[in-house]
């Protein structure tokens, strides 16, 4: 029986071993839904026999299951879809004279087919008049949506809004008096703190799980990796946890289950959860105006790592450096430059990219912030008025970096092969329009650059903050460097980033 699948793939990237075939897979997968046609039989997956074991301190937590239960809901949802024809232009006669009149040959068109497609989720309900806190995925394109209670009632369920960059979305039912979950603080959770997942895994029913909080400020990529801030925790998640409540010892909710990690697609002890603060903040504004506003500043950031610190001078790594800055942005408008390293939004230091990425995202557009930054080894204080992210459509990736380029110069320092960037070379190697410097057409696999990260196809815009135009000017910039790691500008696919190289002696 075929089954919605709900997983995104991520596979490693692929290295060539001479003779020897063997590959390891992770699979990051949304924690599940489990679907099915209903013209099939469902499977399940997943591993019955994955048990935590309790703390010596506590042997029961019957009394919290008891109390939050009731507010933890299943979730089934009804999707529509049409199967392609097989011969879908049979009827036009240009095609018949391609492929001839297959209805004479007894072999009539196959017709469009509707089928059903079932899914299955968890929710959790957060006020007592029927409003319900699931996962985007849970819901994304259902026609039909039912919320089994804890009181054997199944009722239907209507969308009151979705976010897909946090993977959330709100339901709401025509019932009163319903028990509510409580919302934690998140924040305050801490890693080792003991954590109970209670959702329907493979449709067995409301199972309870327990474990601790393995990790915070996880990112995985699979929603769009932009506003990710996961709970990792080793409590069993399985497919239909989706949606469903992670919640502390106190039994508050701190975080909605919506991934795990999985060779197999089933519980291996890595699970991710939306904490319980993002979750509300995207619920308050979702219940308030049915979509989701967040602020921007329009600029690329990258973390700050010793070798960067140490190409700029800085005393310690710490905060980010901003790699790109958006034409008309709020940065801009600002004052921000490329090379600036951030080093505290509103007098909170940044710690990593995710941290400051989010705490953006989470001021409302027409927020005024305030950001310390380090410039030329000068601290120096900027405020900025934040614009509203607009969700981009998909860049098309274009890894051709096609032949028939001039031949490259080689530069022995990082153990690349260079050319100018030229009009010819941005249309024949589909560089981004108006990039300047060298483009990197042959890379030794032993190099510097190519630990660093370098790869064919890259555009060397800067080195240690310089432009470089030509190889000599690359060559120069080399020299000047001298035993310090040297700060590349590199643009990748139309996406500037840093990098550090140690040039070769």
């Amino acid at each position: 029986m075929g089954k919605i699948n709900f997983s995104s793939f991520y596979g490693r990237r692929a290295s060539r071993l001479a003779g020897l075939l063997l590959s390891v897979v992770m699979v990051f997968t949304y924690a599940a839904c489990k679907g099915h046609s209903s013209a099939l039989a469902s499977t399940a997956s997943g591993d019955p026999n994955s048990t935590a074991s309790a703390p010596a301190a506590q042997n029961s937590y019957a009394d919290v299951v008891t109390k939050v239960s009731p507010a933890v809901v299943t979730i089934r949802t009804d999707k529509r879809v049409h199967a392609p024809q097989q011969f879908p232009f049979s009827n036009d006669p240009f095609f018949r004279d391609f492929f001839g009149d297959r209805s004479q040959r007894g072999q009539q068109p196959q017709q469009p087919r509707e089928s059903l497609e079932r899914a299955l989720g968890s929710g959790v309900v957060v006020s007592a008049d029927g409003y319900i806190l699931t996962n985007y995925h849970v819901v994304d394109g259902a026609d039909n949506i039912k919320v089994d209670l804890n009181d054997n009632r199944t009722l239907e369920a209507k969308v009151v809004g979705t976010d897909k960059p946090s993977d959330l979305a709100v339901l709401k039912v025509n019932a009163s008096g319903l028990t509510v979950l409580p919302l934690g603080d998140s924040d305050r959770v801490r890693v080792g703190d003991v954590a109970l997942a209670i959702g329907n895994p493979l449709g067995v029913g409301q199972t309870v799980t327990m474990g601790i909080i393995s990790a915070k400020g996880r990112t995985t990529g699979l929603s769009n990796g932009s506003f990710e801030d996961f709970i990792q925790t080793d409590a069993p998640i399985n497919q239909g946890n989706s949606g469903g409540a992670l919640i502390s010892t106190n039994g508050e909710l701190i975080g909605i289950n919506s991934q795990i990690l999985s060779r197999t697609g089933g519980n291996v002890g890595i699970g991710f959860a939306i904490p319980s603060n993002m979750a509300k903040g995207v619920m308050d504004q979702l219940l308030k105006t049915g979509k989701v506003r967040r602020g921007q500043l329009g600029i690329g950031v990258q973390g700050v790592n010793s070798d960067i610190a140490a190409s700029l001078g800085l005393s310690d790594a710490r905060g980010v450096i901003v790699n790109s800055v958006t034409q008309g942005s709020a940065a801009e408008r600002a004052g921000l430059k490329r090379g600036d390293v951030i080093t505290a939004i509103d007098g909170a230091t940044i710690t990593d990219t995710n941290s400051f990425r989010n705490h953006v995202a989470s001021t409302a557009p027409g927020t005024q912030v305030s950001l310390t930054v380090m410039r030329d080894n000068r601290e120096q204080q900027l405020r900025a008025t934040l614009g509203e992210f607009v969700p981009e459509t998909a860049k098309a990736n274009d890894d051709d970096a096609g032949g028939g380029a001039p031949r490259p110069s080689e530069t022995g320092k990082l153990g690349v092969g260079v050319q100018p960037v030229t009009p010819q070379l941005i249309a024949q190697l589909h560089l981004p329009a108006g990039v300047q410097g060298l483009v990197v057409e042959q890379v030794d696999p032993t190099s510097p650059a190519a630990e660093a990260g370098v790869g064919e196809g890259d555009v060397i815009e800067e080195v240690n903050r310089q432009p470089v135009r030509s190889v000599a000017d690359l060559k120069a910039a080399l020299q000047r460097t001298g035993t310090r790691p040297a700060l590349l500008l590199i643009n990748h696919g139309g996406d500037s980033i840093f990098l550090t190289v140690r040039p070769r002696q």
